[in-house]
């Protein structure tokens, strides 16, 4: 099965780009989208001629703010956010057989130090939240905008950024303590020290052409799936957002 994750900062750009154009051959089971800013009566119709049966969204209170969308080849359980009250559109959980889906834009903090705090509790309470879902047995995948770098080869100027909201010591120990919960980031896991891998650049000064860029969109599964997980990419030839898409090849 094939599992993809975008921001697309902006669902009605990328169609109006073809954006999506590349999804009709690379076999796609799953994507979830983040930052769609759009509501149910905004999605272009060309969105419902993909190929994919399971459309669902949440949408920011906020017009042309936030929002996520899934599509699917196959059959689940979808709910809105459940351990976070969720006013921006920012979480999308599916269920089916052991499995617990999450496609999630996490918040960013980089907007002041009220952002950075709902940020941080966005995170525990995700996280509490995730623990005791495996714990009671089920499976976690979760993909997303994590909105942070974990690792000083995950983006161009760690030194520069060091101070900078996405790249802070209290977000990047969040990420260890996902790992050492158990939760496996599966780009590292299949990729290991690779560098020069990212998931987002900034629109200024030319950064995509240079590669300066950060890795803050992952795939993170639950122990339970390790030997299931084939690959971990990053599609960073897909343009149409300040985002490329990122995804896994798993045995579900």
């Amino acid at each position: 099965m094939r599992l993809i994750s975008w921001n697309v900062n902006g669902l009605r750009a990328v169609v109006n780009k073809n954006g999506f154009e590349w999804l009709r051959d690379f076999g796609v089971d799953y994507i979830g989208l983040q930052e769609i800013k759009a509501k149910d009566d905004q999605i272009p119709k060309e969105i419902y001629n993909l190929g994919f049966d399971n459309i669902v969204l949440n949408s920011a209170q906020k017009a042309g703010y936030s929002g996520v969308m899934s599509m699917a080849k196959f059959g689940y359980e979808s709910n809105k956010c459940k351990f976070f009250e969720d006013s921006e559109g920012r979480v999308l959980e599916h269920r089916f057989g052991n499995i617990v889906l999450f496609n999630i834009y996490f918040p960013n903090g980089q907007q002041g130090d009220d952002r950075l705090e709902y940020k941080m509790a966005f995170y525990d309470k995700f996280l509490e939240y995730i623990k005791e879902l495996n714990a009671s047995g089920l499976e976690i995948i979760f993909c997303g905008d994590v909105n942070t770098a974990h690792r000083e080869i995950d983006l161009k100027n760690p030194k520069a950024n060091s101070k900078t909201s996405g790249f802070l010591p209290v977000e990047r120990a969040w990420i260890d303590r996902v790992i050492e919960a158990g939760f496996i980031d599966t780009f590292r896991y299949i990729n290991a020290d690779k560098i020069d891998a990212y998931s987002w650049w900034s629109y200024r000064f030319n950064a995509r052409a240079k590669n300066v860029g950060w890795r803050i969109d992952y795939f993170f599964i639950s122990k339970g799936l390790k030997d299931k997980l084939k690959d971990a990419f990053i599609l960073n030839e897909i343009e149409g957002s300040d985002h490329c898409p990122i995804g896994i090849d798993i045995d579900l």
